[in-house]
């Protein structure tokens, strides 16, 4: 800061210095005036300067050492009074701007939270028909049209519930209810959502579950499953999936393995990257890159950990590890 104060000041200081350089020229140049006093009034000059000129940056600094040490917030508590014109004008240039920009973020605010609103209700009107349409399939008497209708009609389900679960991400600390929750019922639920799809490719799953209660909100993890299994569905062909329990350490860990056709190890370290997806999903089309994307920015806030492993050709196995009780001391006093 004091560099910058003497910065501010280097007119002023080169005038005094100026003039202080004029005064013994004139000296030194004309005979008649004794020069050792007029270096001794300089002198004295000189020291008097440097006690103002320290005292005014005693004085002028602190403002605009409060507006340095600001952290850009909102509020100007932190910002001192100002005391000279000046340092008025710049307070009252910023207090406008910040008022500004509290409207400006309010109007957004309100523009997203109606925006979010508007796409949730659409996504929640979109179902009613959807149901309907599944009744009609079900009722259609050739099993392959039936077979090939379910699947779209799943993948427009399953893109609809990302959509709708995306919106809902950013207040899930709202909406956690943790308690100790089934493994095998919400399992059961998301396999039989996905039996014409398995069936059409042939695929099964073999369920084997020696931890059955993990410490979780059922609603979620049924989300995060759902985009687990699908994605195992998507990329296996006419084999199992494997679906195990256990409990290490005190934490449960369920284990999701698939053979199918695996993924590249150089993809590995970016498959919870949003919107990524490997080169050779891109080719076939049958990616969106979001759902391991928000599988884990579900799993953040329940304190679920995600590993993956696969070999290219042979399969993939995600792990989910469970919290256990006392992890979650923070999150059961919201």
């Amino acid at each position: 800061m004091i560099w910058k104060y003497i910065v501010e000041k280097r007119s002023w200081l080169l005038l005094l210095a100026s003039l202080q350089l004029i005064t013994i020229a004139v000296a030194y140049l004309d005979s008649a005036i004794s020069l050792l006093p007029i270096l001794y009034i300089v002198l004295l000059n000189t020291l008097i300067f440097l006690v103002f000129f320290f005292l005014r940056y005693l004085r002028e600094t602190p403002f605009y050492r409060s507006l340095e040490g600001w952290d850009q917030i909102y509020e100007l508590q932190t910002v001192l009074t100002p005391r000279s014109p000046l340092e008025q004008l710049v307070h009252e240039a910023v207090s406008a701007q910040t008022d500004r920009y509290k409207r400006e973020s309010s109007m957004n605010v309100q523009l997203l939270e109606s925006e979010k609103d508007e796409q949730l209700a659409w996504i929640h009107e979109v179902k009613t028909p959807l149901t309907a349409m599944q009744l009609m399939i079900e009722r259609l008497p050739d099993e392959t049209l039936q077979r090939q209708l379910m699947y779209e009609w799943l993948r427009i389900h399953h893109l609809l519930d990302q959509q709708l679960h995306q919106k809902r991400i950013p207040f899930i600390q709202n909406d956690l209810f943790i308690t100790k929750v089934s493994l095998a019922p919400i399992l059961n639920q998301e396999i039989r959502a996905l039996k014409s799809w398995c069936f059409s490719k042939g695929i099964g799953f073999d369920v084997e579950l020696e931890a059955e209660a993990v410490l979780t909100d059922g609603k979620w993890l049924a989300f995060m499953l759902r985009q687990l299994l699908t994605n195992a569905v998507k990329y296996s062909e006419a084999s199992d999936i494997l679906i195990r329990s256990r409990e290490q350490d005190g934490h449960v860990i369920l284990t999701i393995e698939d053979s199918g056709q695996g993924i590249d190890p150089r993809d590995l370290p970016r498959i919870y990257d949003k919107g990524f997806t490997s080169s050779r999903v891109r080719q076939e089309g049958a990616a969106t890159g979001m759902g391991l994307y928000l599988t884990r920015q579900v799993a953040e806030p329940l304190q679920i950990r995600i590993d993956a492993a696969s070999v290219p050709g042979e399969g993939s196995e995600f792990s989910l590890t469970f919290p256990r009780e006392n992890d979650f001391q923070r999150l059961s006093g919201m």
